[in-house]
C-alpha cells in the first residue's frame, strides 16, 4: 500500500493547462486579458445596476447577482493559475485546496439555482406582465436573491467536508486548474467508488431541476410570444430570452460535463479546458452578452459613466 503522505499540514501540486499547454506563455497571456475582461464588464455592469435606479427591478437585481457570482468565481481561480505560472510555483496548501473547492462550489451551485430563477422572472413578466408586481414584490426577489447563496453554501460545505477528510496519496499531483471533487478523488488512498457514485446522483438532482424549470419557462414564453400582435414586442422578448438562453448553454453545458459525464469518460486535458471555459471563458463573455444587446443596460451604462466622467470636485 501506498503511503499515506496527504495529511493536514500538507499540500498538493495544481498542475493545470497552462503547465500541460505547448505555448504556456500565450495562453498565460490571453487567460489574463480575459480576466481583466471579466472583472471590468461584471464590475461595470454591477456598478450601474447599483447606481441607475431605473434598473432597481427583479430582472436586473438579479443579473447584479449573477454578475457579482462571475466576478467572484473568477477571481477564486484565474489570480492564483497566472501568479503560480509567473512565479513558477504551482503548490496549493491543504486549506486552501479545501477553500477553494468550497468557493468553487458555493458560486458555481449558487449560480445553477439563480438562473432559474431570472428564468422564471422572464416567464412572469413576458406570460402574466399584469401581475409582474404582485408575483414578484421585493420580498419574493430578496428571497431568489438569497436561496441560491444559503442553499449552494450549504451543499459545498458537505461536498468539501467529506471530499477532504479522504487520505491522499500517490504524488498529490492535481492535473486541473482548481482544487474540486473529481480530480481530487483520483489521489485518493480509499475507496471512493460509493461517493463518486453520490456525487454523480446530487449532481443530477442538484442540476436538473434548475434546467427543467429552465426549459419549461422558455417553452412558455416562445408559445407566447409567438403570439404577441406587435413585432416590437417579439424582438424584444426575443433579444432578452437569447440572452439568457445563450448563458444557460454554457454554464450547463460545462456543469453537466464535469459532474455528470461519468468518470471513466474524463481525460484531464479535457476537465482543464472545460474548467477554463466555466471559470474565465464565461464569466468574461456573460455581460457583454446581457450588456451589449440591452437598450436599458447600455442606456444606464451611458449615464453613470457620464456622471462620473463630468463630474468634478468643487
Amino acid at each position: 500500500m501506498e503511503h499515506r503522505n496527504a495529511t493536514l499540514g500538507s499540500g498538493f501540486t495544481l498542475m493545470g493547462i497552462l503547465n500541460d499547454s505547448g505555448y504556456p506563455e500565450l495562453l498565460c497571456a490571453m487567460i489574463s486579458v480575459l480576466y481583466v475582461l471579466a472583472v471590468t464588464g461584471n464590475g461595470l455592469l454591477l456598478l450601474v445596476i447599483t447606481v441607475d435606479a431605473r434598473l432597481h427591478v427583479p430582472m436586473y437585481l438579479l443579473l447584479g447577482q449573477l454578475s457579482l457570482m462571475d466576478l467572484l468565481f473568477t477571481s477564486v481561480v484565474t489570480p492564483k493559475a497566472v501568479v503560480d505560472f509567473l512565479l513558477s510555483d504551482t503548490t496549493i496548501s491543504f486549506g486552501g485546496c479545501a477553500l477553494q473547492m468550497f468557493l468553487a462550489l458555493t458560486l458555481g451551485g449558487a449560480e445553477d439555482l439563480l438562473l432559474a430563477f431570472m428564468a422564471y422572472d422572464r416567464y412572469v413578466a413576458i406570460c402574466h406582465p399584469l401581475n409582474y408586481m404582485v408575483l414578484m414584490r421585493p420580498r419574493v426577489c430578496w428571497l431568489m436573491i438569497a436561496t441560491p447563496w444559503v442553499l449552494a453554501s450549504l451543499s459545498a460545505l458537505v461536498y468539501t467536508v467529506y471530499t477532504m477528510h479522504y487520505p491522499f496519496c500517490k504524488a498529490r499531483e492535481i492535473r486541473h486548474l482548481l482544487c474540486e471533487i473529481p480530480p481530487l478523488l483520483k489521489l485518493a488512498c480509499a475507496e471512493t467508488a460509493s461517493y463518486e457514485l453520490m456525487v454523480y446522483v446530487m449532481g443530477v438532482t442538484f442540476l436538473m431541476p434548475p434546467l427543467s424549470t429552465i426549459l419549461a419557462s422558455y417553452t412558455l414564453i416562445l408559445y407566447t410570444v409567438l403570439r404577441m400582435p406587435s413585432n416590437e414586442g417579439r424582438q424584444k422578448a426575443l433579444v432578452t430570452c437569447s440572452s439568457h438562453l445563450t448563458v444557460v448553454g454554457m454554464f450547463y453545458g460545462a456543469a453537466m460535463f464535469m459532474y455528470i459525464l461519468p468518470s471513466s469518460l474524463h481525460s484531464p486535458k479535457q476537465d482543464n479546458i472545460i474548467s477554463v471555459f466555466y471559470t474565465i471563458v464565461t464569466p468574461a463573455l456573460n455581460p457583454l452578452i446581457y450588456s451589449l444587446r440591452n437598450k436599458e443596460v447600455m442606456g444606464a451604462l451611458r449615464r453613470v459613466l457620464g456622471k462620473y466622467l463630468l463630474w468634478t470636485p468643487s
